[in-house]
């Protein structure tokens, strides 16, 4: 029994593919070392993280921490902002937006803090470059392979050079809180190799005892007499062998000579979650993780702290036995020539993957790259931005079973909201009540508009934020947590209801001055002047009467403000209606301007078709048609995260087709093997998404349109299977979770569902419509009547299997 428990437990602790069960739906594979960053494949733990490049001679591993970031909290108030605000108003009243816009350009602007820091970038934490010395005759490397096991979150790289067979694993574990990496051998002595640490800028590395380093300072804070983050990092290699021999260099180098094996463990902390004891907190977790019995098991126990995760939901899809079998570079290259539906299968679970890894409760949110950077300076500082993108992050984390993610971005809207109050006077006003957050924002609680009102002035992004607060409670229907929120909540509709103002022709209630997301638009033929400030942008009043209409339904289920409430219900009714322009498409803003680029990549007056529920097939027919029009008209291209949003658009509309093929166009390959630093929009090889450059909210927008294409409950019913493509004819997902709590399996064939498993939420009403040209349901295994809905009732956890003929 004891030999089989043994073998039962390695068994555990190999990869699939060692076992010969290489799954291509939970499997990224590549035969030879990633040629440049994006190649790389990424690991961690939610707070640590790194991406390794399995080369042979040299191996370069970038390490990340979540909150490596310069800058510091600063007031960027600008009080000319609000003694122009009348005269910016009056002149969009009168239809002068070029004149409004001119204006805004020098008054309406975050002034540059007299004291204080900078707005900051997210940033890598450090190099670790490995470089081997091979004692083998043969020099020659023969079978290499690297591959990320998503079911373990486990890389790694093997190769034999020589005689000798080489792997090395790599993890980043959860519940010790460190950076893994084992390097091995089957050969007795075989392993020798040099390890060191570096930092392009602010990084001193050291000797800190025998066999460990130490890099370690302080990021810019942007005000000299200022403190910028600090942290500190320490690196320990622990070989094993009877012949192996270590030597640490005062220049920071280790090196490790016939070695049978070797660990290389990773600690880091910052002075932003850790505060002064940051460098004490990383030699905790060192020492912690490091003695001979915590590293007997630590892969065993970071993979089944990780596997609590990961396991709960999934997807399977039909394989294509020729691209299923080809490295996943190759296999993205040849999905562009022909269907393979597991594909979209290895795209989803990656995404739940990547959503696991770049986040966890007490850390941050994942920010524009979620928590993977290789230089100190990030594409548009790797931030937050508030106009999609770190929505789009958070998409997939209540259908994928993945609540307790939301955590940290809770979190940070809580602490937006005093510099979001500060923000609103500043700008709007002392009538303006509540709390703002304009298009971005970062760590050091940034509210006030972007630095350029033709794209800063969108007013919209706490509106957007407390969207995602009210969502998570429509999915675990925590009372307590809706009391905690409410007042974020009401103070973002405060802000909007004190500051809306009417315009002239209809009378109607919209924001001013703003802006729709990055879009242009010209006020007339003769004059081409691009103009961006405008009033009540279809976005904006799609976003208030959501924000009304949740602090409503809040305030009702809380027993409180039913006078503030009913204030907004009157509000809401005076809001302009959804448009539709003499062509058939949605109008983008109040007037139906002409686009400055009609293919532009923000799509944002369709918010109320998704992420919202104002629009759709089955309650307003007439605007999803008015949808349809406007994606036809924008197109099928775009950047990555844009081609990612239309996936979730066409689900939306119900064709399965067309979101394939924004899918199938998402994955596009960013770049040839012929030109490999010319990278355009779709995906890199290790399927990060190219804006370009990398930003991985379009990862997650992938994710999110595959969940919308088999399962929906934004209509207040479930919907099974509702834009199913036409070749994904079989398959199962299991885990998914749908507004009011409850958890979805599904098992179908010929694109029928034809087994459903349901366990109950914190709602105990369902609704769940009858699949199309079902003959008989069968309910535990007795038969019901056969109606368009099927209604139930089911108590927490408890389960239902329901079975349909055709």
């Amino acid at each position: 029994m004891k030999n089989k428990k043994a073998i039962l437990k390695l068994l555990f602790l190999l990869p699939l593919s060692v076992l010969g069960q290489t799954k291509p739906s939970l499997t990224l594979w590549y035969d030879e070392p990633a040629a440049q960053w994006e190649e790389t494949l990424p690991l961690g733990n939610g707070r640590l993280g790194m991406m390794p490049d399995g080369g042979i001679e040299r191996e370069h591993i970038v390490l990340n921490e979540i909150s490596m970031w310069s800058g510091s909290e600063a007031d960027y108030r600008n009080p000319k902002a609000a003694e122009s605000l009348p005269a910016i108003r009056q002149l969009l009243l009168e239809g002068k937006n070029k004149e409004a816009q001119e204006l805004m350009y020098t008054s309406f602007v975050p002034v540059k803090p007299e004291k204080g820091g900078t707005y900051g970038a997210f940033q890598m934490l450090a190099d670790m470059f490995i470089d081997y010395t091979y004692t083998v005759p043969d020099d020659s490397v023969k079978n290499y392979k690297r591959w990320l096991d998503l079911e373990e979150s486990v890389a790694y790289t093997a190769f034999t050079k020589g005689k000798v067979r080489f792997t090395r694993e790599y993890f980043v574990s959860r519940n010790k809180d460190v950076i893994a990496i084992l390097l091995d051998s089957d050969r007795p002595e075989a392993l020798s190799f040099r390890i060191t640490l570096s930092r392009p800028e602010r990084g001193k590395v050291k000797k800190q005892n025998e066999g460990e380093l130490e890099i370690a300072g302080m990021l810019d804070s942007g005000n000299p007499g200022q403190d910028g983050i600090c942290y500190a990092a320490f690196a320990k290699v622990i070989p094993c062998g009877t012949q192996s021999q270590m030597q640490t260099h005062s220049n920071g180098t280790i090196e490790v000579r016939s070695a049978d094996k070797a660990w290389i463990i990773v600690s880091a902390a910052t002075s932003y979650l850790a505060g002064n004891i940051y460098r004490t907190e990383a030699q905790r977790l060192l020492n912690d993780a490091t003695p001979p019995n915590s590293l007997m098991h630590i892969k065993e126990e970071a993979v089944k702290s990780y596997r609590k995760l990961f396991t709960r939901a999934g997807i399977t899809l039909p394989e294509n036995k020729h691209c299923a079998g080809l490295p996943t570079d190759k296999r993205l290259e040849a999905f562009q020539q022909q269907d393979d539906p597991s594909l979209a299968a290895l795209y989803y679970n990656y995404g739940r993957y990547l959503l696991i890894s770049s986040t966890r409760p007490g850390s941050l949110p994942p920010n524009l790259q979620g928590l993977w950077a290789n230089e100190p300076g990030t594409p548009w500082n790797g931030d937050y931005h508030t106009n999609i993108n770190i929505q789009m992050n958070h998409w997939p984390i209540e259908p994928g079973n993945l609540a307790e993610l939301y955590q940290p971005l809770i979190d940070l809207v809580k602490r937006l909201v005093p510099s979001g109050e500060e923000s609103a006077k500043a700008f709007y006003g002392p009538d303006a009540k509540g709390w703002v957050l304009h298009m971005m924002t970062n760590v050091w609680n940034y509210t006030a508009p972007g630095e350029h009102p033709s794209w800063g002035a969108t007013n919209t992004g706490g509106a957007w934020l407390c969207a995602h607060l009210w969502e998570h409670y429509l999915y675990n229907g925590d009372k307590q947590y809706l009391a905690d929120i409410y007042p974020i909540l009401k103070g973002a509709s405060e802000f909007f209801h004190s500051t809306m103002i009417r315009e002239p022709e209809h009378g109607w209630l919209v924001t001013a001055p703003t802006s729709s997301p990055e879009n242009e638009f010209y006020t007339s033929k003769n004059d081409r002047t691009p103009i961006s400030v405008c009033m009540g942008p279809t976005m904006d009043i799609q976003l208030v009467r959501e924000l009304y209409s949740n602090v409503i339904e809040a305030a009702n289920i809380l027993q409180t403000d039913s006078v503030y409430a009913s204030d907004l219900q009157k509000a809401i009714d005076q809001l302009p209606p959804h448009q539709i322009s003499s062509k058939g498409y949605l109008m983008e803003w109040l007037k139906d301007y002409e686009e400055v680029d009609m293919h532009h990549r923000h799509v944002s007056h369709l918010y109320g078709l998704h992420p919202g529920n104002q629009i759709s097939p089955v309650k307003t027919p007439k605007l999803a048609e008015a949808c349809k029009q406007t994606l036809e008209r924008r197109g099928d291209g775009g950047t990555g995260w844009s081609r990612a949003w239309k996936i979730n658009f066409w689900a939306r509309l119900g064709d399965g087709n067309r979101a394939y093929t924004l899918f199938r166009n998402l994955l596009y390959p960013a770049y040839t093997h012929a030109n490999p630093t010319q990278h355009g929009s779709g995906t890199f090889p290790n399927l990060f998404c190219s804006h370009p450059p990398f930003q991985i909210d379009g990862n997650w927008g992938g994710t999110s349109g595959i969940s919308e294409m088999l399962l929906q409950s934004q209509d207040g019913f479930i919907s099974l299977l509702p834009a199913l493509p036409d070749s994904w004819d079989e398959g199962r997902f299991y885990g998914f979770k749908v507004r009011g709590g409850a958890t979805i399996s599904v098992e179908w064939t010929d694109g029928k569902p034809q087994k459903v498993e349901l366990v109950g939420g914190w709602n105990p009403c369902l609704k769940l419509k009858t699949p199309a040209n079902a003959q008989r349901t069968l309910y535990n295994g007795k038969e019901i009547n056969t109606e368009e809905y099927i209604k139930m009732t089911l108590k927490k956890d408890e389960k239902v299997i329901l079975t349909f003929h055709y």
